[in-house]
């Protein structure tokens, strides 16, 4: 996904034509499932920017218009070089929505908190704080996907206007909306409005989605195939109940590399950090272990792109710190943040913006990264059509660690460091340049290995293009394998114990090993990190560990993990008890054991019982199936009562 638009390209396919003989009605419950809302933005010269249209209407609160009304331009018509006519770009936002709804919580009576005796009494009251305000209060967040355009005109008030076509949705599918956009946009600049009445029709009849999958979504007379995110990769108040499965999340690599393994799997990673290979491996950390993170580059997409790139990092992890791919002055947040003070805790996020004014208002963000170029050197599409499975028979010259190393330890290159470090962020307000500002100290070493298979896509645009699709591979199943080993020693305590043979399946399952967190940091300092990270780590890795522990990804991914296994562990005993032949099962039983087993069966039958009216309404699908199990189970258990009377 690139930064500049070629209009050719963005102008509607010919090939693509709107079914107006056959326009679908629109479902508003099913539009839900994928999107809320479809808006178009206008700039007023004398009012700024305003809410045109919006379809469905009333969606959205009189404070939620103006924020996606603020969030749907660049910060600037003239930002870019090129004076052509129309510019097109295309890049999405996020802002928290308040709802009222509550979600459950997963219970953590069993795991104790770690660190709060190393905190300052100003960090827990923070931490209580942001915890309060999170996604368990009911929280949601929106997404703003933005198809907008530049039309220059110096025979108009400032030299032009703009518009913005913009889709808000729950989800986080770039995936999805990206190339929706690249459809909708330029086909609502040719017929006007009409173009969001259709597109709204056309997505609500979509099947419902489904997450870790495959999904080919028909808009027109085209068709989008695209790839969702996980089910334990999307937030738990995203409005929409997903089944997890306890394998989907288990610590071990996919075999399968089409199938996404987080969020934002179709960011261009090795395309916007090209400059900052290198220090990939301090921002997973970041990442892991919940630092705020100030981006900033020149253009919407470009911070957009790093933000999701950098989000897509630590895939599987479940990321649970706040991220705003484009953020604004005008976001609600933006007067919290402007006024800490220096000695103030800098609250986790992830900021992407291109407003140079933030350098001076967010002083106090410790790591604050550059990326992008002023001035694109072609006008590509934003959204590239990317496939993960792509392969190439001829592979030219890789990027050679010698082409990093001498590009970073050459003597005037050092003196360029020095320079930079010591002017600081704020050496960006007078010339753009890719860098990194930033104290903390990694423990996880570049993997040389897989700088030198990256290849060089020299200067053809289609041949770089290609290359990224490689590089991007290859970059992110490093990470993915190097995530995967990070989270590899939690494992034990999601692990699902099934009844021994011989053992009643009636009795209640144990329960997943209780976490302690100065247990768990003790017996990993013992048998060490494992092979894979040994080898890429320093000798302060458990230092990582703690820090990962005491950070805001931790909990929220520990108690998703253990709510799944513990789900498993109760659906394989349920199992057990179906398949269980009560008259061999209590053949060799005492008359005591009888009635307590008939007890147990009855415990169990009250149960679930109880719960067959919340399951039919979470998954109505599968409903026939329960209620015959149901059926079974109740069988079993005259059985065991008559069988149990006899014997008195």
């Amino acid at each position: 996904m690139k930064d500049g638009l070629n209009i050719a390209e963005m102008s509607r396919s010919p090939s693509f034509s709107m079914k107006t003989d056959s326009n679908p009605k629109l479902d508003r419950k099913s539009l839900r499932q994928w999107a809320v809302a479809f808006c178009i933005i206008k700039f007023d010269l004398e009012q700024g920017q305003l809410i045109e249209e919006c379809h469905p209407p009333g969606c959205l609160t009189q404070d939620e218009e103006l924020e996606v009304a603020f969030s749907s331009f660049p910060d600037s018509v003239s930002q870019h070089q090129n004076r052509s006519s129309i510019h097109d770009c295309i890049f999405f936002f996020r802002f928290r929505r308040q709802e009222s709804s509550q979600h459950g919580k997963v219970s953590s009576s069993e795991i104790s908190e770690v660190g709060e005796k190393e905190k300052s009494p100003k960090l827990v009251d923070q931490v209580k704080r942001l915890k309060s305000t999170g996604d368990c209060k009911g929280e949601r967040y929106l997404y703003g996907y933005v198809f907008n355009r530049q039309r220059h005109d110096e025979r108009l008030k400032r030299g032009g206007d703009q518009r913005s076509v913009v889709i808000l949705s729950h989800n986080p599918y770039t995936s999805v909306f990206r190339p929706l956009l690249q459809i909708m946009g330029p086909l609502y600049f040719d017929i006007g409005k009409k173009a969001l009445e259709h597109i709204a029709s056309c997505v609500s009849i979509w099947p419902a989605p489904i997450p870790g999958k495959l999904m080919e979504l028909p808009i027109g007379n085209a068709m989008l195939k695209v790839n969702l995110p996980p089910a334990h990769s999307l937030p738990s108040d995203s409005g929409v109940l997903f089944e997890e499965s306890n394998s989907s999340m288990a610590p071990f690599l996919p075999t399968n590399q089409s199938i996404p393994q987080g969020l934002f799997h179709d960011s261009d990673l090795f395309g916007i950090f090209r400059g900052l290979l290198l220090q990939l491996w301090v921002l997973w950390e970041l990442l892991l272990i919940g630092e705020p993170i100030l981006i900033i580059a020149p253009t919407p997409p470009q911070c957009c792109e790093a933000v999701a790139g950098l989000v897509s990092l630590v895939a599987p992890l479940l990321y649970s710190v706040d991220f705003r791919p484009y953020f604004t002055i005008h976001d609600p947040e933006f007067a919290r943040l402007n006024s800490l003070q220096e000695g103030d805790i800098f609250p986790p996020v992830i900021l992407g913006v291109t407003n140079l004014f933030f350098l001076k208002a967010l002083r106090t963000v410790p790591h604050v990264i550059s990326v992008g170029s002023p001035s694109p050197n072609s006008n590509r599409p934003v959204l590239a059509a990317r496939s993960s499975t792509g392969r190439f028979p001829a592979r030219p010259d890789g990027l050679g660690l010698q082409q990093f190393s001498l590009r970073k330890f050459s003597p005037s290159n050092l003196l360029s460091a020095v320079k930079l470090r010591r002017e600081g962020p704020l050496c960006l307000m007078t010339e753009h340049k890719e860098a990194i500002w930033s104290t903390y100290a990694a423990t996880t070493k570049p993997d040389t290995s897989i700088l030198n298979r990256l290849i060089d896509a020299g200067m053809s645009s289609r041949v770089e293009e290609s290359m990224s699709v490689v590089n991007n591979e290859i970059l992110r199943r490093h990470f993915l394998e190097l995530t995967t080993n990070f989270l590899a020693p939690f494992g034990p305590y999601f692990r699902v114990v099934t009844p021994s043979e011989g053992s009643s399946p009636f009795v209640d399952p144990p329960p997943l090993t209780p976490f302690n967190a100065d247990e768990f940091l003790g017996n990993l300092s013992s048998r060490g990190p494992g092979k894979f990270l040994s080898k890429r780590m320093r000798s302060n890795w458990l230092d990582l560990y703690r820090r990962f522990l005491r950070g805001n990804n931790f909990m929220p991914w520990f108690q998703r993990r253990r709510a799944v296994a513990e789900q498993e562990q109760q659906r394989l005993w349920r199992q057990a008890r179906m398949n269980t032949n009560i008259q061999n099962f209590i053949s060799e039983m005492s008359e005591l054991e009888i009635v307590d087993s008939f007890n147990a069966i009855e415990r169990h039958i009250l149960g679930e019982t109880q719960g067959v009216y919340k399951f039919k309404e979470k998954f109505q699908g599968r409903r026939i199936t329960y209620v015959i199990k149901m059926i079974l189970l109740i069988s079993l258990w005259i059985m065991l009562e008559s069988i149990a009377l006899n014997s008195l």
